[in-house]
């Protein structure tokens, strides 16, 4: 029966011959630790696994398991496509970002979250990725958009990422807000010397623009990242 070893040794082989140094410098392992995993002594586990399947060109799961996926045949893919990597919550690479609900009161600064029920599963980060941007996993929260206001670049049921961190108003910059209490996602928009909450939606007799002004009007943070099912 094939095992990892085997697995390893087909992929590398396909990669660029055999070569298992290459693979090494890859991973930042030693040679040693290559020969180990071909000669099925060890195997490569958490970020060695990930990143031995990166530059094999295949999946985690299938050096694993020996299961297919879409990122074994990513290299049929034109080079402008991007392959889809699975979240391991055991990966260290990667920080979940819990999605929450908001709990607001009309003007009060701050806010109360709890936990998401019937959608909790996490988003998850790449932490290089986060640390790049000067993003602390701490200050994030993830929750639903409500309502046709934002469309269409946010659509009711959206998953927005809320840098609670940056509170700072910028024009242009999408927002949530604790408006008169209820948590909103709107554009800022500066004029005539006043901050403005602007709707995406062209249907303005609907979605007016508000003043964005006092206690009435708290930032909660900035939208840093969208998940939408809409394409």
């Amino acid at each position: 029966m094939e095992n990892m070893a085997q697995r390893l040794i087909d992929a590398l082989t396909r990669k660029n011959g055999g070569n298992q140094s290459e693979l090494a410098r890859f991973v930042k392992v030693s040679p040693q630790a290559v020969q180990k995993w071909i000669s099925g002594e060890s195997e490569p586990r958490g970020i060695n696994l990930t990143r031995a399947a990166q530059f094999l060109g295949v999946s985690p799961s299938y050096l694993k398991f020996g299961e297919a996926s879409i990122e074994d045949i990513a290299h049929a893919l034109p080079q402008d496509h991007s392959k889809v990597i699975p979240y391991d919550g055991d990966d260290p690479e990667f920080i979940e970002i819990r999605k929450v609900k908001l709990s607001l009161q009309a003007g009060i600064v701050g806010f109360s979250v709890e936990g998401e029920v019937k959608d909790g599963r996490p988003i998850s980060f790449n932490r290089q990725w986060l640390e790049e941007q000067g993003l602390n996993a701490k200050d994030l929260i993830a929750t639903k958009v409500k309502g046709e206001s934002m469309e269409p670049s946010l659509y009711d049921g959206d998953t927005v990422v809320i840098n609670t961190a940056d509170r700072t108003p910028v024009d242009g910059i999408a927002f949530a807000i604790n408006y008169e209490g209820e948590s909103v996602v709107k554009r800022m928009e500066r004029d005539v010397g006043e901050w403005w909450l602007s709707s995406d939606n062209p249907d303005k007799s609907r979605y007016s623009r508000k003043i964005c002004r006092g206690k009435e009007c708290i930032i909660i943070g900035r939208i840093i990242q969208k998940q939408s099912l809409k394409v």
